[in-house]
């Protein structure tokens, strides 16, 4: 059995971890070439967690600000000091190292971790799978829970982590209408949530799932030639901060992109100035290379 969180804050921010755990600790062989068992929870709960890293923890935070009983969800993770952390921070969820009986399970380890832990999710009763790592295909996840076990495939993105996401999610063929509400339900809670095609997953990687790197790339640029225009780092940063996150706000009202940069743009004045600077620079361009080079890599990890 787990342990009870017995902090007093259920909702505190995620703290800066890595996603899942070292690929070691995930029903593989220990230093000693002993098989970590992760078995054995026999209470049973709506869903459970596995892989209490930082996008666990998100999804953990969001069920429960949209109202989900704290002693519906176990969180499953095998480091010792993490669980304490965890028990801590999320009181009267069930905070365990073994993988249980549960409604559902979201597997949130690393990519190479994803087939045995699924595994192990099937032997222990953790219901339909929903799996938020990258790179791993629908056939892998449906050949590492077996026969008849419905399984959803999902692609969030970092901005889960302040309940901002853009997650894509595809259906297994075991996977009925109802599964793939339920996985909608738990996604929604960090953010929008859009089914696609499996062909497609990929192609949502590099544009979403890679995205907010751009972006933050973006942002450093715009921190430094601030700083090369004559600005102090710190007013720099602020003023880049506040112009990309209300033009993200824009991008969510009435309009596309390219509306709402004309209406920036007066004939011959300062902003046609600069973004004819980065159209002289390729920058346009820049990013359909990105998004390209990144869609290929999620095609070789799939393979």
């Amino acid at each position: 059995m787990g342990r009870r969180g017995s902090g007093s804050d259920a909702r505190p921010p995620a703290p800066a971890m890595l996603i899942g755990s070292p690929p070691s600790a995930w029903g593989r062989p220990d230093r000693q070439g002993l098989s970590v068992d992760l078995l054995g929870c026999d209470t049973m709960v709506d869903v459970q967690v596995v892989g209490g890293g930082r996008m666990g923890e998100a999804l953990v935070g969001g069920w429960l600000a949209s109202g989900r009983a704290p002693a519906s969800i176990r969180i499953v993770e095998v480091h010792p000091d993490r669980r304490v952390d965890l028990a801590q921070r999320y009181s009267g969820c069930d905070v365990s190292e073994r993988i249980g009986a549960a409604s559902g399970t979201v597997v949130a380890v690393k990519p190479g971790d994803v087939p045995a832990v699924v595994a192990q999710v099937g032997a222990a009763g953790g219901g339909r799978v929903l799996s938020i790592a990258a790179g791993v295909t629908l056939h892998q996840l449906e050949t590492a829970a077996g026969p008849g076990v419905p399984v959803i495939r999902a692609m969030p993105n970092t901005p889960a982590l302040v309940r901002c996401a853009m997650t894509a999610i595809v259906a297994g063929a075991a996977a009925a209408p109802a599964d793939l509400e339920w996985a909608r339900e738990l996604l929604s809670a960090v953010g929008e949530v859009v089914e696609v095609a499996e062909s497609q997953i990929d192609a949502v990687t590099a544009v979403s799932g890679s995205g907010p790197a751009y972006v933050f790339l973006v942002a450093e640029a715009m921190v430094d030639a601030g700083v090369l225009a004559g600005l102090p780092r710190d007013l720099a940063t602020q003023l880049t901060n506040q112009t990309l996150l209300g033009a993200a706000q824009l991008l969510g009202s009435d309009g596309t992109a390219a509306d709402h940069r004309a209406a920036v743009t007066s004939p011959g004045g300062t902003t046609a100035a600069g973004l004819r600077a980065l159209e002289a620079r390729a920058v346009r361009s820049a990013f359909l290379d990105a998004v390209m080079a990144a869609k290929a890599r999620s095609v070789e990890m799939s393979s």
